[in-house]
Protein backbone atom coordinates (compact mmCIF):
# COMPACT_ATOMS: atom_id res chain seq x y z
CA UNK A 1 0.00 0.00 0.00
CA UNK A 2 1.32 3.30 -1.17
CA UNK A 3 1.14 6.12 1.14
CA UNK A 4 -0.25 9.42 -0.44
CA UNK A 5 -0.30 12.62 0.93
CA UNK A 6 -3.35 15.12 -0.34
CA UNK A 7 -2.13 18.40 0.62
CA UNK A 8 -4.67 20.90 0.62
CA UNK A 9 -5.65 25.13 2.02
CA UNK A 10 -3.31 26.78 0.79
CA UNK A 11 -2.42 30.91 1.41
CA UNK A 12 -4.75 32.43 -0.55
CA UNK A 13 -8.39 33.37 -0.88
CA UNK A 14 -9.29 30.26 -2.25
CA UNK A 15 -8.29 27.97 0.54
CA UNK A 16 -11.55 26.95 1.70
CA UNK A 17 -12.27 25.51 -1.47
CA UNK A 18 -9.37 23.47 -2.11
CA UNK A 19 -9.91 21.89 1.46
CA UNK A 20 -13.36 20.57 -0.07
CA UNK A 21 -11.33 19.72 -3.01
CA UNK A 22 -8.72 17.65 -1.05
CA UNK A 23 -11.80 16.26 0.68
CA UNK A 24 -13.12 14.90 -2.27
CA UNK A 25 -9.82 13.30 -3.53
CA UNK A 26 -9.46 11.44 0.07
CA UNK A 27 -12.82 10.56 0.05
CA UNK A 28 -12.35 9.21 -3.69
CA UNK A 29 -9.03 7.66 -3.51
CA UNK A 30 -8.90 3.60 -3.95
CA UNK A 31 -8.61 2.36 -0.44
CA UNK A 32 -7.32 -1.20 -2.02
CA UNK A 33 -4.10 1.08 -3.51
CA UNK A 34 -3.31 3.78 -1.20
CA UNK A 35 -3.37 5.28 2.73
CA UNK A 36 -4.38 8.63 2.13
CA UNK A 37 -3.32 10.92 4.16
CA UNK A 38 -4.87 14.83 3.91
CA UNK A 39 -2.59 17.23 4.94
CA UNK A 40 -3.40 21.06 5.70
CA UNK A 41 -0.49 23.52 4.56
CA UNK A 42 -1.10 27.11 5.67
CA UNK A 43 0.85 30.14 6.81
CA UNK A 44 1.15 29.36 10.30
CA UNK A 45 0.95 25.47 9.92
CA UNK A 46 1.90 22.60 7.97
CA UNK A 47 -0.32 19.69 10.19
CA UNK A 48 -1.48 15.70 9.27
CA UNK A 49 -4.95 15.86 10.06
CA UNK A 50 -6.32 12.51 11.29
CA UNK A 51 -10.06 10.78 11.28
CA UNK A 52 -10.98 12.46 14.52
CA UNK A 53 -9.23 15.85 13.22
CA UNK A 54 -6.38 15.41 15.44
CA UNK A 55 -3.26 17.39 13.89
CA UNK A 56 0.13 15.83 13.99
CA UNK A 57 2.85 18.53 12.47
CA UNK A 58 4.74 18.10 9.30
CA UNK A 59 8.60 17.72 9.43
CA UNK A 60 9.23 20.35 6.48
CA UNK A 61 12.72 18.69 6.26
CA UNK A 62 11.71 16.01 4.28
CA UNK A 63 8.27 16.08 4.52
CA UNK A 64 7.22 13.14 6.94
CA UNK A 65 5.06 13.08 10.34
CA UNK A 66 5.53 11.25 13.38
CA UNK A 67 2.07 9.35 14.52
CA UNK A 68 2.53 7.92 17.95
CA UNK A 69 6.10 7.50 17.76
CA UNK A 70 5.84 6.36 14.12
CA UNK A 71 7.73 8.06 11.12
CA UNK A 72 5.53 7.83 8.03
CA UNK A 73 7.26 8.98 4.76
CA UNK A 74 5.23 9.50 1.52
CA UNK A 75 5.35 7.87 -2.07
CA UNK A 76 3.47 10.25 -3.59
CA UNK A 77 1.49 13.98 -3.47
CA UNK A 78 -1.70 14.35 -4.42
CA UNK A 79 -1.61 18.65 -5.02
CA UNK A 80 -5.03 19.63 -4.13
CA UNK A 81 -4.01 23.27 -3.47
CA UNK A 82 -5.20 25.90 -5.23
CA UNK A 83 -3.51 29.56 -5.47
CA UNK A 84 -0.11 29.91 -3.81
CA UNK A 85 1.92 27.76 -2.65
CA UNK A 86 0.75 25.12 -4.48
CA UNK A 87 -0.77 26.24 -7.77
CA UNK A 88 2.35 28.56 -8.94
CA UNK A 89 5.38 26.37 -8.67
CA UNK A 90 6.68 26.69 -4.66
CA UNK A 91 5.42 23.37 -3.77
CA UNK A 92 6.15 21.75 -7.29
CA UNK A 93 10.09 22.98 -6.28
CA UNK A 94 9.97 21.77 -2.71
CA UNK A 95 8.70 18.50 -3.77
CA UNK A 96 12.04 18.40 -6.31
CA UNK A 97 14.17 19.06 -4.18
CA UNK A 98 13.29 15.92 -2.06
CA UNK A 99 12.48 13.56 -4.67
CA UNK A 100 9.02 13.37 -4.06
CA UNK A 101 6.89 12.27 -7.07
CA UNK A 102 3.60 14.39 -6.94
CA UNK A 103 0.69 15.13 -9.18
CA UNK A 104 0.72 18.63 -10.68
CA UNK A 105 2.68 19.78 -13.46
CA UNK A 106 7.04 20.81 -12.72
CA UNK A 107 7.41 23.85 -10.47
CA UNK A 108 8.42 25.90 -13.94
CA UNK A 109 5.00 25.37 -15.53
CA UNK A 110 3.12 25.86 -12.68
CA UNK A 111 4.87 29.62 -11.93
CA UNK A 112 4.08 30.55 -15.81
CA UNK A 113 0.81 29.03 -16.03
CA UNK A 114 0.09 30.76 -12.68
CA UNK A 115 1.08 34.17 -14.30
CA UNK A 116 -1.50 35.29 -16.79
CA UNK A 117 0.28 37.78 -18.14
CA UNK A 118 3.64 35.44 -19.08
CA UNK A 119 1.33 32.45 -20.00
CA UNK A 120 -0.64 34.65 -22.55
CA UNK A 121 2.77 36.01 -23.87
CA UNK A 122 4.42 32.55 -24.17
CA UNK A 123 1.24 31.02 -26.27
CA UNK A 124 0.85 34.26 -28.51
CA UNK A 125 3.91 33.03 -30.97
CA UNK A 126 1.79 29.58 -31.44
CA UNK A 127 -1.12 31.72 -32.83
CA UNK A 128 -3.44 31.27 -29.60
CA UNK A 129 -5.57 34.15 -29.97
CA UNK A 130 -5.96 36.23 -26.37
CA UNK A 131 -7.87 39.70 -25.05
CA UNK A 132 -6.35 43.14 -25.61
CA UNK A 133 -4.28 43.36 -22.25
CA UNK A 134 -2.99 46.06 -20.08
CA UNK A 135 -0.40 45.68 -17.32
CA UNK A 136 -0.18 46.75 -14.39
CA UNK A 137 2.55 46.45 -10.88
CA UNK A 138 1.78 48.13 -7.81
CA UNK A 139 3.41 51.92 -7.39
CA UNK A 140 2.86 52.59 -11.21
CA UNK A 141 0.54 55.70 -11.81
CA UNK A 142 -2.65 54.74 -12.97
CA UNK A 143 -3.59 56.45 -15.94
CA UNK A 144 -6.96 55.45 -17.02
CA UNK A 145 -7.60 57.59 -20.64
CA UNK A 146 -4.49 55.49 -21.24
CA UNK A 147 -5.73 52.33 -19.83
CA UNK A 148 -9.48 53.05 -21.64
CA UNK A 149 -7.80 53.70 -25.31
CA UNK A 150 -5.74 50.48 -24.91
CA UNK A 151 -8.79 47.91 -24.00
CA UNK A 152 -11.91 49.56 -24.36
CA UNK A 153 -15.14 49.90 -22.02
CA UNK A 154 -16.26 47.95 -20.67
CA UNK A 155 -13.48 45.89 -19.49
CA UNK A 156 -11.90 43.86 -17.09
CA UNK A 157 -9.60 43.99 -14.07
CA UNK A 158 -8.03 41.15 -12.61
CA UNK A 159 -5.04 40.07 -10.23
CA UNK A 160 -2.16 38.39 -12.57
CA UNK A 161 -1.02 35.90 -10.28
CA UNK A 162 -3.72 34.39 -8.03
CA UNK A 163 -6.70 32.29 -8.51
CA UNK A 164 -9.44 32.52 -11.07
CA UNK A 165 -12.45 33.88 -8.88
CA UNK A 166 -11.10 36.46 -6.52
CA UNK A 167 -10.40 40.47 -6.87
CA UNK A 168 -11.70 40.05 -10.80
CA UNK A 169 -14.15 43.07 -11.30
CA UNK A 170 -16.07 43.84 -14.58
CA UNK A 171 -16.14 47.62 -15.23
CA UNK A 172 -17.99 49.82 -17.38
CA UNK A 173 -17.02 52.84 -16.62
CA UNK A 174 -13.72 55.09 -16.37
CA UNK A 175 -14.30 56.36 -12.65
CA UNK A 176 -14.95 52.83 -11.60
CA UNK A 177 -11.37 51.87 -12.99
CA UNK A 178 -9.45 53.44 -9.96
CA UNK A 179 -11.78 51.28 -7.58
CA UNK A 180 -11.53 47.89 -9.56
CA UNK A 181 -7.66 48.43 -9.21
CA UNK A 182 -7.61 49.03 -5.89
CA UNK A 183 -9.66 45.54 -5.33
CA UNK A 184 -7.82 43.44 -7.41
CA UNK A 185 -4.35 44.84 -5.65
CA UNK A 186 -5.89 43.28 -2.74
CA UNK A 187 -5.19 39.74 -4.41
CA UNK A 188 -1.95 40.36 -5.94
CA UNK A 189 0.76 43.73 -6.53
CA UNK A 190 0.16 42.95 -10.65
CA UNK A 191 -2.80 43.67 -12.44
CA UNK A 192 -3.94 42.64 -15.63
CA UNK A 193 -6.43 44.87 -17.58
CA UNK A 194 -8.20 43.19 -20.96
CA UNK A 195 -10.65 44.30 -23.25
CA UNK A 196 -14.30 42.62 -23.14
CA UNK A 197 -14.87 39.46 -24.79
CA UNK A 198 -18.23 38.88 -25.98
CA UNK A 199 -19.05 35.61 -27.04
CA UNK A 200 -19.62 32.49 -25.55
CA UNK A 201 -17.56 31.10 -22.51
CA UNK A 202 -16.31 27.17 -22.69
CA UNK A 203 -13.74 25.46 -20.45
CA UNK A 204 -11.63 22.33 -21.35
CA UNK A 205 -9.78 20.21 -19.54
CA UNK A 206 -6.61 18.53 -21.04
CA UNK A 207 -5.13 15.62 -19.01
CA UNK A 208 -2.33 12.46 -19.65
CA UNK A 209 -4.69 9.80 -18.85
CA UNK A 210 -3.02 6.26 -18.74
CA UNK A 211 0.11 7.70 -20.85
CA UNK A 212 -1.78 9.84 -23.57
CA UNK A 213 -2.96 13.30 -23.85
CA UNK A 214 -6.58 13.78 -24.08
CA UNK A 215 -8.93 16.39 -24.28
CA UNK A 216 -12.12 15.72 -22.16
CA UNK A 217 -15.53 17.15 -23.44
CA UNK A 218 -16.13 21.19 -23.49
CA UNK A 219 -18.29 22.92 -20.69
CA UNK A 220 -20.05 25.94 -21.98
CA UNK A 221 -20.57 28.65 -19.37
CA UNK A 222 -23.62 30.03 -18.78
CA UNK A 223 -23.43 32.80 -15.71
CA UNK A 224 -25.92 34.49 -13.82
CA UNK A 225 -23.52 37.11 -12.86
CA UNK A 226 -22.27 39.18 -14.84
CA UNK A 227 -19.58 37.05 -15.37
CA UNK A 228 -17.78 33.85 -14.13
CA UNK A 229 -16.65 35.45 -10.70
CA UNK A 230 -16.61 33.08 -7.40
CA UNK A 231 -20.22 33.03 -6.87
CA UNK A 232 -21.30 32.20 -10.41
CA UNK A 233 -18.13 28.88 -9.95
CA UNK A 234 -19.13 28.06 -6.21
CA UNK A 235 -21.88 29.11 -5.20
CA UNK A 236 -24.27 27.98 -7.74
CA UNK A 237 -24.99 31.11 -9.99
CA UNK A 238 -24.42 29.71 -13.19
CA UNK A 239 -25.18 26.89 -15.74
CA UNK A 240 -22.45 24.63 -16.43
CA UNK A 241 -23.39 22.51 -19.99
CA UNK A 242 -21.05 19.45 -20.43
CA UNK A 243 -20.70 19.33 -23.66
CA UNK A 244 -20.93 22.30 -25.01
CA UNK A 245 -23.49 23.82 -26.72
CA UNK A 246 -21.24 24.20 -30.21
CA UNK A 247 -20.55 22.78 -33.69
CA UNK A 248 -18.53 20.23 -34.21
CA UNK A 249 -16.02 22.53 -36.19
CA UNK A 250 -15.63 24.72 -32.94
CA UNK A 251 -14.92 21.90 -31.15
CA UNK A 252 -12.45 20.76 -32.90
CA UNK A 253 -10.82 24.44 -33.02
CA UNK A 254 -11.13 24.58 -29.26
CA UNK A 255 -9.91 21.14 -28.63
CA UNK A 256 -6.72 21.71 -30.93
CA UNK A 257 -6.08 25.27 -29.20
CA UNK A 258 -6.23 23.43 -26.07
CA UNK A 259 -3.86 19.86 -26.68
CA UNK A 260 -1.75 22.87 -28.67
CA UNK A 261 -1.09 25.07 -25.06
CA UNK A 262 -0.46 21.90 -22.84
CA UNK A 263 2.25 20.43 -25.32
CA UNK A 264 3.94 23.74 -25.89
CA UNK A 265 4.42 24.05 -22.21
CA UNK A 266 5.24 19.92 -21.57
CA UNK A 267 2.25 20.38 -19.28
CA UNK A 268 1.79 17.08 -16.93
CA UNK A 269 -1.17 16.36 -14.67
CA UNK A 270 -4.08 18.58 -15.04
CA UNK A 271 -5.48 21.66 -16.49
CA UNK A 272 -8.33 23.78 -17.60
CA UNK A 273 -8.29 26.06 -20.18
CA UNK A 274 -10.65 28.72 -20.41
CA UNK A 275 -11.95 30.17 -23.47
CA UNK A 276 -14.68 33.52 -24.72
CA UNK A 277 -15.30 32.27 -28.61
CA UNK A 278 -15.61 35.31 -30.08
CA UNK A 279 -16.23 35.88 -34.25
CA UNK A 280 -15.83 32.27 -34.74
CA UNK A 281 -12.28 32.11 -32.90
CA UNK A 282 -11.58 30.97 -29.75
CA UNK A 283 -9.52 33.62 -27.45
CA UNK A 284 -7.77 32.26 -24.36
CA UNK A 285 -7.86 33.79 -21.06
CA UNK A 286 -5.96 31.80 -18.40
CA UNK A 287 -5.12 27.94 -17.87
CA UNK A 288 -5.47 26.26 -14.23
CA UNK A 289 -3.19 23.54 -13.06
CA UNK A 290 -5.00 22.89 -10.25
CA UNK A 291 -8.66 22.72 -11.21
CA UNK A 292 -11.29 22.77 -8.91
CA UNK A 293 -11.77 18.66 -7.94
CA UNK A 294 -14.89 18.89 -5.43
CA UNK A 295 -17.98 16.76 -7.38
CA UNK A 296 -19.99 20.02 -8.73
CA UNK A 297 -16.22 21.52 -10.05
CA UNK A 298 -16.17 21.11 -13.99
CA UNK A 299 -12.83 18.90 -14.47
CA UNK A 300 -14.55 16.49 -12.99
CA UNK A 301 -17.88 16.55 -14.40
CA UNK A 302 -15.69 16.93 -17.86
CA UNK A 303 -14.45 13.43 -16.93
CA UNK A 304 -18.04 12.13 -15.77
CA UNK A 305 -19.30 13.09 -19.42
CA UNK A 306 -15.84 10.61 -20.95
CA UNK A 307 -16.82 8.17 -18.95
CA UNK A 308 -13.93 8.43 -16.11
CA UNK A 309 -15.01 7.90 -13.06
CA UNK A 310 -13.43 10.12 -10.14
CA UNK A 311 -11.76 7.24 -8.69
CA UNK A 312 -10.60 6.61 -11.96
CA UNK A 313 -9.24 10.21 -12.51
CA UNK A 314 -7.32 10.34 -9.45
CA UNK A 315 -5.73 6.88 -9.62
CA UNK A 316 -4.50 7.90 -12.58
CA UNK A 317 -2.90 11.04 -11.64
CA UNK A 318 -1.39 8.92 -9.07
CA UNK A 319 -0.28 6.43 -11.19
CA UNK A 320 1.79 8.97 -13.53
CA UNK A 321 3.18 10.80 -11.04
CA UNK A 322 4.68 7.75 -9.38
CA UNK A 323 8.26 6.34 -10.90
CA UNK A 324 7.74 3.47 -13.27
Amino acid sequence: MKNIAIIMGGYSSEYKISLISGNVVYQFLDKTKYNGFRIHIFKEKWVYVDANDAEFPIDKNDFSVTINGTKISFDCVFNAIHGTPGEDGLMQAYFELLQIPQTSCDYYQAALTFNKRDLLSVLKPYGIKTAISYYLNKGDIINTEEIVTKVGLPCFVKPNKAGSSFGISKVKTAAELPIAIEMAYKEDNEIIIESFLDGIEVSVGVINYKGKVIILPITEIVSDNDFFDYEAKYLGKSQEITPARISDEMTRKVNEIAKRAYDVLKMKGFSRSEFIIVDGEPHMLEMNTIPGLTTESLIPQQAKAAGISLEDLFTNAIELALPE
